[in-house]
């Protein structure tokens, strides 16, 4: 008998359960999809001109696709054939969601089995959960795979169509996606209420609070002032965004302290008036515990308590998924399974006592919009769960913290409410203003735990909110109503309202899931896509727009509203639900959103019907009347019309051009900041000093490349004709504001001899190029280890570091990780640093390691996976060196022709001159040349596409 064969997604999920399955099964991965939507470039030569040639998909008849194995995948698919001939069945165990089953019907379209087919589906990896999968296989399901061809296409359309006209108007290589410019413009809108904010000033009063000597608990605490005269005063809740108190607010009576009156109060309290105790209130807390980790909440608890992107969250949970640790990372549901409500509840009464747990589960529900709840929660795998402890050195450090997390959620979910008690006194003080008395009332609360439940085990993070500095948790002593109190240290303190909080990874990824944009598997990537875009940065945990981002969401919004429309995003996820279970038609849901309906034009009447861009206008954002934020081909600046600006022939103002601080953020880019930027000094006017040798003037500057140094002529001289002046880039530890001349004219001197080759007597030169500092003797080069070795290594030095063998140093430097053989070549496996990052090896294939994942957090396991990936891969296409036109040949000069006797013509001379065959031939080199040039667009375009 055959074998079965297994294909699964990973290398490391086919090792895992192939370690379950027996010597029965082959158990092999397709590394991913192993085909898709063909590039237009890809397209067999008839289908070019036809309807498939704009986007791989025919949008006159039904968006029917054209796939095409991914060149990568071509000695995958190889392999998967070959093992396919010595099966007797054949089990596709690819991931049960949209992605995992679109991958299965593909390997079908692709392998075209004779053999038995069957659809193994589990949400953990565990012996008992793939046997269990293995007894219960089901059909593929069509809808599903449906939904996800139904995104790709969709995905197709909206960036090949809406990215050529962001090349066009804002800036190349950008792109647009159905997903990724609705992210982007969230990012963007909070930048924009940041920007439009208006700071507002307000006043507290704070004071300590004090039993008399004689009082059994004479424990001393602090209290706010909360009203005055029975009017609340103003917390930094009570004010809009444009700095001013609110209508409810105002209609309420609120009080907004100015510095003045805070300070008099506050002196006045100083002068010994008695507080007396008004009122004391006690209830009961109680606080329940987080439902267990969906996608998204995983994301957001990640990045909140261990500061992992969502990217390696994803990483991270995916290893420990394929590896048997946990269930299945992509889910929208909180639900657990009954095996997993039982193992949780014992392990938490085992751990932390019986009487943690509560006499029944705990359920959840999810609350999120569009939600699907296909899997359960992502918890522990087993029915059993293995402890964190037991897993010390097992996994790498990122794996192991995120277990942790899970683990502790998972069991915190089902225990105990933790109680206790809040308890809020409000005093009462008499305060003299003037010959008045203000009655003045402080307040001040705490609460007390008394019964932790499961926070013994776990408390959720929380993301930072407006006025969360304001709130705090009071330790009280025992009072009784009228009690008289003492006041010490009284305080008036200046508050600043702060603006609406930039989004962290976290917090956005809430917001997603609020609105229903996109699903929880694509979150992760989505936020990946606009950093890589550079439509966001990172500062610290905060996401920050670029201008370039502001430029993109303005085009989009004043010409594609409906395409980047929160609500019509997440109506398309909904769409594509119902799509998913068999309720709607794919083609005619597609046909109305690219052809459009009575309701709406469709992106196809979108794109046709744009109109006149105003290319300027799109990439310029006022600051004020005489500023203004240009996005230009070298990056944002700004253009400014003052006194300073030159008048053109017209007798128009020219506009000055003034570069911006790298990392300012746009809301730092207030009009009192720009002014203050356009009013500056630029630093290129600064005069270092004259060149000792040439008498030249040596200028430090700051340019769109970075600062530098420039030899000019002195005011009475010019420069000979067709000669540049001599420049020379900073190193990095150097200002252009304290560079000294001796530093410059170094620089200026550039390259610097070191001395003669004593063998060959070729002279060694210092100097700094694209990727660095290096030596150079003849042609070869070596790298020097920093840029102020230029200056410092002398003759001895320079010979020994040729010697080495070429970039033997960096080589020798750059093994960070090491590992046993790998199963393939044999050979072992390390990580190495190298020119563009660190990346893994076994001497054969270099795989560079993946953005989110951390050198320190490389296993064997990803390492082996990474080496996978590249070798299916194949390797990198190398393009092909231009051709160089032949040197036009003169004409030989004319010669009396000799006559010949007459022959006749060979079969070659007679095809040379046929008509027929000389017009097809001509025609035949056309076609290739419009063909070549047209192929090299569509690769550019397709580059630049969204995801």
């Amino acid at each position: 008998m055959g074998k079965k064969l297994v294909i699964v997604e990973s290398p490391t999920k086919a090792r895992t359960i192939g370690g379950y399955l027996g010597d029965d099964y082959e158990v092999l991965s397709s590394v991913g999809h192993v085909r898709d939507l063909a590039e237009p470039s890809e397209l067999p030569a008839e289908l070019k001109k036809g309807p498939f040639g704009k986007f791989g998909v025919d949008v006159d008849n039904g968006f029917a696709p054209y796939y095409v194995v991914n060149d990568n995948k071509k000695k995958t698919v190889a392999e998967l054939k070959r093992a396919l001939k010595g099966a007797d069945e054949l089990f596709l165990a690819t991931d049960e969601d949209r992605e995992g089953e679109a991958i299965a019907w593909h390997l079908l379209e692709v392998l075209k089995p004779k053999v038995p087919v069957h659809r193994m589906v589990f949400h953990e990896i565990t012996k008992d959960a793939i046997a269990e999968a293995q007894r219960n296989t089901r059909e593929l399901d069509t809808a599903l795979v449906d939904a996800q061809e139904t995104r790709r296409i969709l995905d197709r359309l909206y960036g090949y169509d809406i990215s050529p006209v962001l090349w066009r108007k804002v800036a190349p290589k950008l792109s647009a996606g159905r997903v990724q410019s609705a992210a982007t413009r969230l990012v963007v809108d909070r930048e924009r209420e940041r920007l439009a904010f208006k700071t507002a000033e307000y006043w507290s009063i704070a004071a300590r609070f004090s039993p008399a000597e004689d009082a059994p608990d004479r424990v001393p605490f602090e209290a706010k002032l909360v009203r005055l005269d029975g009017n609340r005063v103003a917390s930094g809740g009570d004010f809009d965004d444009a700095g001013k108190l609110t209508a409810k607010a105002t209609d309420a009576g609120v009080i907004a302290l100015d510095g003045t009156r805070a300070d008099a109060l506050a002196a006045a309290l100083g002068d010994g008036p008695a507080a007396l105790v008004r009122a004391l209130e006690t209830k009961p807390h109680t606080r329940r515990p987080a439902a267990p980790f969906t996608t998204s909440t995983l994301q957001q608890e990640a990045s909140r308590k261990l500061r992992f992107s969502s990217r390696q969250t994803m990483s991270f949970a995916q290893s420990l998924y394929e590896n048997g640790y946990i269930t299945y990372m992509r889910t929208d549901s909180p639900t657990l399974s009954q095996q997993a409500l039982e193992a949780a509840r014992s392990q938490a009464a085992s751990l932390y006592g019986a009487e943690t747990v509560p006499d029944k589960p705990r359920v959840y529900t999810g609350k999120a919009k569009g939600a699907q709840e296909a899997h359960e929660a992502i918890r522990p795998a087993g029915d059993t769960f293995v402890r964190p402890s037991e897993l010390k050195g097992k996994l790498t450090q990122g794996e192991f913290s995120l277990y942790d997390l899970i683990w502790k959620r998972t069991v915190a979910s089902q225990m105990a409410d933790a109680k206790g008690s809040t308890a809020t006194v409000t005093l009462g003080v008499a305060v003299a203003e003037g010959s008045a008395a203000t009655d003045a009332e402080f307040t001040a609360s705490g609460t007390v735990i008394t019964f932790p439940g499961f926070l013994l085990a776990y408390e959720e993070g929380k993301d930072e909110k407006r006025g969360d500095a304001e709130k705090s948790n009071v330790s009280l002593p025992q009072l009784t109503e009228g009690q008289a109190l003492g006041i010490s240290e009284p305080l008036a303190k200046q508050h600043e309202t702060s603006p609406p909080p930039r989004y962290t990874e976290a917090s956005l990824t809430k917001r997603f899931e609020e609105l229903g944009i996109g699903r929880p598997s694509t979150y992760s990537s989505t936020i990946s896509t606009i950093m890589d875009r550079g439509y966001v940065s990172k500062q610290g945990q905060a996401l920050v727009p670029s201008w370039i981002a502001f430029s993109v969401v303005r085009l989009l919004e004043e010409h594609f509203a409906a395409l980047v429309d929160y609500d019509f995003t997440a109506e398309m996820e909904s769409d594509l639900d119902e799509i998913a279970a068999g309720q709607t038609d794919r083609s005619e849901w597609l046909k109305e959103f690219y052809f459009g309906t009575d309701n709406h034009p469709g992106l196809r009447g979108v794109v046709d019907n744009l109109g006149e861009i105003d290319a300027r206008a799109i990439n310029t954002i006022r600051i004020d009347d005489q500023i203004s934020l240009r996005n230009g081909k070298y990056g944002p600046y700004l253009e400014v019309f003052d006194e300073k600006s030159e008048v053109d022939e017209n007798g128009e103002l020219k506009p000055r051009s003034v570069n911006i601080p790298d990392g300012m953020a746009p809301d730092e880019l207030t009009p009192e900041r720009a002014h203050e930027l356009a009013d500056a000094e630029p630093a290129e006017d600064r005069v270092v000093g004259l060149h000792p040798v040439t008498g030249k003037r040596v200028i430090a500057k700051n340019g769109r490349f970075g600062p530098y140094v420039q030899e000019l002529p002195n005011d009475d001289e010019e420069l000979p004709k067709g000669e540049k002046p001599r420049t020379a880039s900073l190193f990095k530890s150097m200002d252009p504001a304290t560079v000294d001349l001796d530093t410059a004219v170094a620089l200026l001197d550039l390259p610097r001899i070191v001395g003669n080759d004593p063998e060959s007597g070729d002279p060694i030169t210092a100097q700094n190029g694209r990727y660095g500092p290096y030596l150079k003797k003849g042609t070869e080069t070596r790298t020097l280890p920093s840029e102020d070795s230029i200056f410092s290594i002398d003759l001895p030095g320079a010979l020994e570091v040729l010697a080495q063998p070429k970039y033997g140093a960096r080589k020798a430097s750059s093994a960070l990780k090491e590992f046993d053989a790998d199963p393939v070549s044999g050979k072992p496996v390390k990580v190495k640093d190298g020119r563009f990052g660190p990346y893994v090896t076994d001497g054969e294939t270099n795989a560079t390691i993946p953005r989110g994942d951390s050198v320190d957090e490389i296993t064997f396991e990803r390492a082996i996976d990474l080496l996978a990936i590249k070798r299916a891969k194949g390797p990198a296409k190398k393009k092909a060196p231009a051709k160089k036109k032949a040197p036009a040949k003169k004409p030989a000069a004319k010669k009396p022709a000799a006559k010949k006797p007459a022959a006749k013509k060979s079969t070659a001379a007679k095809k040379d001159v046929d008509p027929a065959r000389s017009a097809a031939a001509k025609k035949a080199a056309e076609t290739r040349k419009a063909n070549a040039a047209k192929k090299a667009a569509e690769a550019a375009a397709a580059a630049e596409t969204a995801e």
